[in-house]
């Protein structure tokens, strides 16, 4: 195969998952975290972090769609796992920032700022926003699940008027 013929198939390839992605699910809510395509968790394997205890960057292969929001798995088993009840694996506050949440805000949890606390998974902004919700993981999380209520549905730059 030609480097030519073989770039082209690679774009085209690119281009149809695109497609395929983005009619696959409508654009997600704003009570979830999730790129215009819909999708959540920028990639990584929601099961991962219960089963394998790390972030865990999933594969556009292996796909579930839930609350109108597309995750990606790193394996078949978490994604049968996933698709039995996506309830238990899903983070908090729709992968918005946990103590963002607690603040009132809706910022990007980062996939990598992450913690389980009684079985739930709970996704931060960043390592210094780790370090701070960690300082009273439970009066934030109590926090966050009044004010939760309150943001869900609203647009994440609508709170920051």
């Amino acid at each position: 195969m030609t480097k030519t013929k073989s770039l082209a198939t690679s774009l085209l390839g690119g281009l149809a998952f695109a497609i395929a992605l983005s009619t696959s699910t409508l654009a997600a809510g704003v009570d979830i975290n999730a790129s215009s395509t819909g999708l959540a968790m920028q990639g990584y394997d929601p099961v991962a972090y219960f089963n394998a205890g790390e972030a865990t960057k999933g594969s556009y292969k292996l796909t579930a769609a839930h609350d109108e929001a597309t995750y990606w798995f790193a394996s078949e088993e978490n994604k049968a796992l996933f698709e039995a009840n996506p309830e238990a694996y899903i983070p908090a506050y729709g992968g918005y920032c946990a103590f963002g949440a607690a603040m009132g805000f809706k910022f990007d949890g980062d996939p990598h700022q992450w913690k389980i606390v009684d079985d739930v998974l709970y996704l931060n902004l960043s390592k210094d926003i780790q370090d701070r919700w960690a300082t009273d993981i439970p009066g934030y999380i109590e926090k966050a699940d009044v004010t939760w209520d309150t943001i869900a549905d609203a647009e994440p730059a609508a709170l920051l008027q």
